[in-house]
């Protein structure tokens, strides 16, 4: 780590007020930050660990920044319904009855592996990963606060979350409480008294034969799903804390409903910063499970590409921007990254050892510029740019590279200084399988794409050479 006498500026685009502000704790040198995790009825596509990486750049960044980083995030392990209002299937059960396992083992099998996942992504675990059947009780608490508030109305069996009693509800979204209430007309749920309304708490549930029930003041039933991120939020990080992270899909109505049941039970801010992570799509639109056919981290794997290739992958656009997938896409991020890695593993086979204090002025600027750009709401793409110019730059002394490189990779998390069990080393197979393609390309007289693997192996970092007794290769030093 850097050591410097002041914590390095950090400006976010914080949702809340549609703009760019300098981040500043509310406890000094301190950041917490609640990250909505994974509903655990199935895999987790390409699309949900694209914001992962984007939460777990923000950490390492506040890490890097010196600051002392609480991270706790939700595992919805409660039955949950197909979209964010009260409506649809309840997905546990959807996943149960198709699969003949039951909603418990389905939670855990689906928890594991969202954590198998993230970890070969390099995403750091958070501190605490709450579960929310583990925080029943503590749901059941903030419901009976709401409802001795004024906030709440029993009808049809259900405890429901009035929002005409929130006049600032939806201040994030841009709703406005007037249009919804004259606009409004109940069409699915006729015991809502205004459509906007949500569930705290289930009492007559939809679907037949419902699992997951505990005993509440209301009687038997379940949670609504928005309760449960205010509840455990609240309890590990107190009632304001300083960052809450999502995707872009959940500012309508997910986050709009945290924020509403939140402030209303504490009668003070939540949170003061939101930050939320764009899409990726792919030719059908956004990658969503609910079209039946997504792809996951263990598909690409099956598909001879690292993790670390699709990390790379999305850390070349802003996490704020959608972000177009194909496979030549991401091809081209894993020939980086391996380009990427071979000529750091050069640089450490040629100097050794790292070189941090005294930095030269050449080096010190190299920090600082990609200081100014992680803290400028996350720019790790423009920090992967100045990673390149540090590797190129045939003045700066190499040490002080390797020590660089090593700052900056502790913001990236693509285990750059990392060799000991690496795909370079391992890389030959492929290396050889692409050259004999090539070798029967020319054969079929397919010179386009002779040529376009001879670019791969030239990106991988890889000179061949062509001679009567076939083609050769070798690493470029």
């Amino acid at each position: 780590m850097i050591h410097r006498k002041k914590l390095m500026l950090i400006q976010l685009y914080n949702t809340l007020n549609r703009q760019l502000e300098i981040f500043s704790p509310i406890v000094e040198n301190e950041v917490r930050i609640y990250t909505c995790g994974p509903t655990v009825y199935n895999y987790a596509h390409i699309g949900n660990l694209r914001t992962y990486i984007f939460e777990d750049i923000l950490r390492r960044i506040m890490n890097y920044a010196g600051y002392t980083v609480t991270h706790v995030m939700n595992v919805t392990d409660v039955g949950h319904l197909t979209g964010d209002d009260d409506e649809g299937e309840d997905k546990m059960l959807k996943s149960s009855r198709e699969s003949g396992r039951s909603v418990w083992e389905i939670a855990q099998y689906y928890t594991d592996a969202f954590f198998q996942d993230t970890d070969k992504l390099n995403i750091l675990r958070p501190h605490t990963a709450c579960r929310a059947t583990e925080h029943i009780q503590d749901m059941i608490n903030l419901i009976k606060k709401l409802e001795t508030n004024g906030h709440t109305y029993t009808a049809g069996g259900n405890v429901y979350f009035s929002i005409d009693t929130f006049p600032e509800y939806g201040k994030m979204a841009g709703l406005k409480l007037d249009d919804m209430q004259s606009g409004a007309r109940i069409e699915i749920d006729t015991s809502k008294k205004n459509p906007k309304d949500f569930v705290l708490w289930f009492t007559k549930s939809k679907f037949e034969n419902q699992v997951m029930i505990w005993d509440s003041p209301w009687g038997r039933g379940y949670p609504g799903w928005h309760i449960e991120c205010s509840a455990m939020s609240m309890k590990y990080l107190g009632p304001h804390f300083d960052i809450h992270c999502g995707g872009t899909d959940h500012i309508n109505v997910h986050h709009t409903n945290e924020i509403a049941q939140s402030e209303a039970a504490t009668g003070t801010k939540w949170v003061n910063f939101w930050l939320h992570g764009e899409f990726l799509i792919d030719d059908s639109g956004k990658m969503s499970k609910s079209k039946g056919d997504f792809l996951t981290l263990s598909y690409l794997i099956k598909k001879s590409y690292d993790p670390l290739d699709y990390r790379y992958f999305c850390m070349g656009a802003h996490y704020r921007s959608q972000l177009q997938f194909s496979f030549a896409a991401l091809d081209a991020a894993k020939n980086a990254r391996l380009n990427l890695k071979e000529r750091i593993r050069i640089l450490q086979d040629r100097c050794g050892s790292v070189q941090g204090d005294n930095l030269s002025k050449r080096a010190d600027d190299y920090v600082k510029l990609f200081e100014e750009h992680i803290g400028k709401d996350l720019n790790v793409s423009r920090g992967l740019a100045d990673l390149w110019q540090v590797i190129k730059d045939q003045l700066l002394p190499e040490q002080e590279k390797l020590y660089i490189i090593k700052q900056m990779d502790s913001v990236f998390g693509l285990s750059l200084l990392d060799f000991t069990n690496d795909d370079l080393n391992n890389d030959s197979k492929e290396v050889d399988s692409l050259i004999s393609e090539r070798t029967i390309a020319r054969k079929n007289r397919n010179f386009s794409r002779a040529d376009e693997i001879r670019d791969i192996l030239q990106a991988m970092g890889i000179d061949i050479k062509d001679t009567p007794e076939g083609t050769t290769w070798r690493k470029k030093v």
